[in-house]
């Protein structure tokens, strides 16, 4: 068992930093870092987490789409990490869907993204993959990015009125 980290808060700088790439892929400290991510993000009930998420200011995450209580439509895939992920545009239409975080507990907001990419990342080895991803899962995907380049997914947000509460959100997926 690893020792889970507390998870950053909307207003940690480190969720406003650009995270670095990760060039020492046989460093302990990054394996044990990916650990901690992966045993967090199911701790929390996520679908994904990067990791500045956790304090670490490096190019890291991993998406995981499942059935949670925070997303009970997720559909199910395996975990991936990422490493210095970076992706492609297939189709440029942005179609707006329900996002919430764990560094933003107890809001949900409808944010624009684009459903179909095609993702490049390293593996915790360094070797290189191409996927293509669509759906919630390129969703996903797209918000851990963000943690990466500094960003939370409010910021993508169009309206502001396109901003609720986690109960109100949970009252209309059940209605």
């Amino acid at each position: 068992m690893t020792s889970k980290k507390p998870i950053a808060q909307l207003g940690a700088e480190v969720l406003r930093q650009q995270a670095q790439p990760v060039d020492d892929f046989t460093c302990p400290e990054f394996h044990k870092l990916i650990e901690i991510m992966h045993e967090t993000m199911l701790e929390a009930n996520g679908v994904g987490i990067a990791a500045p998420q956790l304090g670490a200011s490096r190019q890291i995450l991993i998406i995981a789409s499942r059935p949670t209580a925070r997303y009970p439509h997720a559909p199910e895939m395996p975990p991936i990490l990422m490493v210095n992920p970076s992706f492609e545009i297939v189709d440029s239409t942005l179609h707006k869907d329900w996002e919430g975080c764990l560094s933003v507990p107890g809001i949900r907001a409808l944010v624009p993204r684009y459903q179909a990419i095609v993702v490049q990342y390293q593996d915790q080895q360094g070797e290189i993959y191409s996927l293509a991803l669509q759906d919630f899962p390129a969703r996903v995907f797209q918000h851990e990015l963000d943690h990466l380049l500094g960003l939370v997914y409010l910021d993508r947000v169009e309206n502001n009125q396109d901003i609720i509460s986690e109960t109100e959100f949970f009252k209309r997926i059940a209605a």
